[in-house]
């Protein structure tokens, strides 16, 4: 299973990618790994401000449809076009090509309160 080092993670399986007061949030490996071939991702609009755990996407796969929680509080910067156009690239390439979205940071505290890898990694296990 892959996990970044430089990546923060939630039980709920999505993982944050801190860059200054913005965040780029997307799903884990373990995440897409199971739930299967993905096939369709809704996505928020750009401009939704949004609460830390509020559900801010869902994520359908051959065997479940899934949501994606927001891992801190913040404003959609940015949405993925190719995740709604070919889902499958969240399989492909979960912490590249595979990101969500990408928001500004309304409480940046949060981040804090979020796993590293070795946590991340012990806790999937």
């Amino acid at each position: 299973m892959n996990t970044p080092e430089n990546f923060h993670y939630t039980k709920d399986h999505e993982w944050l990618k801190l860059e200054g007061n913005e965040a780029i949030i997307g799903i884990t490996d373990y995440a897409q790994t199971e739930l299967g071939d993905i096939i369709f991702a809704e996505l928020p609009a750009v401009g939704a401000i949004l609460e830390k755990n509020a559900a801010f996407g869902t994520v359908e796969a051959v065997k479940a449809v899934s949501e994606v929680f927001m891992p801190v509080s913040g404003e959609v910067i940015a949405v993925n076009a190719e995740v709604t156009d070919k889902p499958e690239v969240i399989n492909q390439d979960p912490y590249g090509a595979g990101w969500m979205i990408r928001v500004r940071l309304t409480k940046p505290e949060e981040v804090a309160e979020l796993m590293d890898a070795a946590a991340y990694t012990a806790f999937i296990q």
